[in-house]
């Protein structure tokens, strides 16, 4: 074959690796599987290998993925950001974290289990807060190299954000190197992510051939766990955020965020999709543009509710699979740092779900039976992942409304009091 004609194919087969509807694929997927276990069980005990395969690849991939997503967005972040936009940073960090908080209890109320049958899937249990802080900084001061190697996640961002400060001060075209690196590596992740139809198939023939169709079960307790916080995080936690800033009836705001900005990113499954819709809708509101312009592209990064409550939900469902006993405090606090973590993969196809293993770390959960979290969250990711963009996105705009709503708010308070 010629160079020429080997080139041709190559750009012909790239839209169908990358192209195509991937929830409808991973649809077929999930009804494959249960039908091949169903009809052939040992025949579906094989195709495990297809979910090994796939589970690997993440495994391989994650690491270098969550470095170089970290060191470029802190090495090309604007440090001469408008003080204004401090509200709504704040309030941004509020809501993941009172998402994490909401997981955490909604994990001890309602524990769901999951089957995690890969080998190595061993865990001990962290001895308390002292053990938990103790094992974290060490993670920190670990060699960046053995921490990409072995899956140190803190590690990783610990090396990350050191890197990505000290090239703040580097040329543009060494900042412009390490975006085109991310790029890179982001390319790869979808190539990946689009083998996740196949991955499935054969995790879920495994599972179920394995472990039996009452496996499903839990995965319907899992998805209802996961949009039962997202739901009350939308409909009670924010709301209450909202009328602590502007001290008046939240919810016509709130309904109209999630009816014309939530709904959209529910089927587009993409924050940085839906973010023309968000600048739209804050036109609407009569929001002023210096400030939207800057805080829903912020917001579709850093306002990640919806990636706490995934990650926590799962990283305690793994803790209760694996019998481990894990006090509130303790699980409050690693999963809150979790999910603040989770800004380093936002805008990546399964950013949420990659950064699991790092919230089983803080835990004592080996890398290997966290990728099979992992695993899970994609099986599961067809509602999980849509309803968690619909809840993030939603709150870029429910979020910045609120903290310019404030401002006017203190402003109309302060022309009221006497000289």
């Amino acid at each position: 074959m010629s160079e020429v004609n080997r080139k041709t194919l190559m750009h012909r087969a790239m839209p169908l690796i990358l192209g195509g509807s991937l929830v409808k694929q991973i649809l077929v997927a999930l009804v494959l599987g249960a039908l091949t276990a169903y009809f052939a069980p040992q025949a579906a005990v094989s195709l495990g290998f297809l979910g090994t395969v796939f589970v690997s690849a993440l495994k391989a991939v994650a690491p270098v993925l969550v470095f170089v997503l970290v060191v470029a967005a802190v090495a090309n972040q604007d440090v001469h950001d408008e003080t204004h936009m401090r509200p709504i940073v704040v309030i941004y960090l509020v809501g993941t974290f009172a998402a994490a908080v909401t997981a955490v209890v909604a994990s001890f109320l309602f524990p769901v289990t999951i089957e995690l049958v890969a080998e190595g899937a061993k865990a001990s249990a962290p001895g308390g807060i002292l053990e938990v802080l103790r094992n974290l900084v060490m993670s920190i001061v670990d060699n960046p190299v053995h921490a990409l190697l072995n899956g140190n996640y803190i590690g990783i961002l610990a090396w990350a954000l050191g890197m990505g400060i000290a090239l703040r001060k580097a040329s543009n075209r060494s900042r412009e190197m390490v975006n085109d690196i991310s790029d890179g590596v982001e390319f790869i992740v979808r190539v990946v992510i689009r083998f996740a139809p196949v991955g499935i198939y054969g995790l879920v023939s495994n599972t179920f051939a394995t472990a039996g169709f009452a496996a499903l079960v839990g995965y319907v307790q899992l998805l209802l766990v996961l949009i039962g916080c997202m739901l009350f995080v939308a409909l009670i936690l924010n709301p209450l955020i909202v009328w602590f800033c502007t001290r008046r009836n939240p919810y016509p705001l709130t309904w109209m965020t999630l009816r014309e900005s939530g709904v959209t990113a529910f089927f587009t499954r993409s924050s940085a999709a839906n973010i023309p819709v968000n600048l739209n809708l804050c036109r609407k509101l009569g929001l002023p543009e210096s400030t939207f312009g800057v805080s829903i592209p912020l917001g579709a990064t850093i306002n990640m509710a919806g990636a706490a409550i995934t990650i926590t939900v799962l990283a305690l469902a793994a803790c209760h699979s694996l019998n481990i006993q894990v006090d509130v405090f303790t699980a409050i606090l690693l999963s809150a740092v979790a999910a603040l973590c989770a800004c380093g993969a936002a805008g990546v196809p399964g950013g949420s779900l990659m950064l699991i293993p790092l919230a089983c770390s803080l835990f004592g959960i080996d890398n290997g039976t966290a990728m099979q979290v992992v695993a899970v969250g994609f099986i599961i990711g067809v509602l999980q992942d849509s309803a968690e963009t619909g809840l993030n996105s939603s709150s870029d705009v429910l979020f910045t409304a609120a903290a310019c709503l404030r401002a006017k708010r203190l402003q109309e308070e302060a022309a009221k009091k006497p000289l």
